[in-house]
């Protein structure tokens, strides 16, 4: 298993970077999501992490080789695509044994190797089917066996469940982080779907038009966003005026209602049911707008209804 070390890496297309001066280190072991918008360059840094792109400049360290010029062959990396991209021709265990007969591993040897990796994806009696007969989710499976079947150093997925449905997708993010913990690989995923990234990773990094606006844990990245892009990228950010003039922000699980009195004057814009939780929209006193995200507890407040809210000064971080 390898770390991954990013140096200011930029990758440019005449004038526009996709990549700008990107540094990152991840540890061996680690699960680092890489979370940005549509056009944020996540894609392209992980193509120039996975050799199948050249940076502009900058350098690329995996396992402490500099592996900026290296082709894709020579990282020893494990790729997983939304489309899956398996060979629809080949059975379920061919596909695995792909990559193995590209190191020229054979026999005995690799049938074992694409036999234990499938049951590791739970799979095991399905070696004889082809792509078609398998569910979207078991594609994705074998994908996943094809791509750490060779003990890669580094394993690299791509918005690997962005075509499942919402059901199927939270049940692969817990099978992907059980086989990331079991397997001890260095792990970058890319996403922009916020509840994934939170939910995976040891530590996300948020992307902007290129550039790294935050590296750190997810509930620090939640709580105490670097910058107000990565406030309102994380959620809902709901941003009060601070004494100094600065701005902060405040969760919608951080704002709570009160007694009558004990709080702000406010009204229910909307409430919003789902399931555990009732999302408010509340208009202040003065036209300033909240979000508050409450338990359910059997009774809801009604639009227009008059109500009194509060949260806790520690609960509001600066932002610029």
């Amino acid at each position: 298993m390898s770390d991954i070390r990013l140096e200011g890496v930029t990758k440019r297309y005449g004038t526009f970077a996709a990549a700008d001066q990107v540094d990152l280190s991840v540890t061996q072991g680690e699960f680092v999501t890489i979370l940005g918008p549509s056009g944020s360059g996540k894609t392209t840094l992980l193509s120039l992490i996975a050799g199948l792109n050249r940076p502009t400049s900058g350098r690329i360290f995996i396992g402490g080789r500099d592996v900026t010029n290296a082709t894709a062959q020579e990282r020893n990396i494990g790729l997983v695509f939304q489309s899956y991209a398996l060979f629809p021709h080949m059975t379920v265990l061919e596909n695995v044994l792909f990559p193995l007969g590209v190191r020229k591993i054979g026999g005995a040897e690799a049938d074992r190797l694409a036999r234990d990796a499938l049951k590791l994806v739970r799979l095991d009696g399905l070696e004889a089917r082809r792509p078609s007969q398998l569910s979207g989710g078991q594609q994705q499976r074998v994908a996943l066996a094809r791509a750490v079947v060779f003990k890669p150093d580094i394993l690299l997925l791509d918005e690997p469940l962005g075509a499942l449905d919402r059901k199927l997708r939270e049940e692969l993010q817990v099978e992907l982080k059980q086989l990331q913990r079991t397997l001890g690989v260095t792990t970058l995923l890319v996403t922009h779907d916020q509840e994934e990234a939170l939910s995976l990773s040891d530590r996300i990094m948020v992307l902007d038009k290129g550039r790294t606006q935050q590296v750190a844990a997810p509930a620090e990245a939640y709580l105490k966003p670097a910058n107000r892009f990565v406030a309102e990228f994380l959620g809902i950010a709901n941003f009060v005026d601070l004494p100094d003039g600065r701005n902060g922000v405040v969760r919608p699980e951080r704002v709570r209602f009160t007694a009558e009195g004990q709080g702000r004057p406010a009204r229910v814009v909307e409430a919003i049911y789902l399931g555990q939780m009732v999302r408010y929209h509340l208009a202040l006193d003065g036209n300033q707008s909240v979000v508050a995200a409450v338990p359910f507890l059997g009774t809801a407040h009604a639009p227009g209804e008059r109500v009194s809210v509060s949260w806790e000064s520690a609960d509001v971080w600066p932002v610029t």
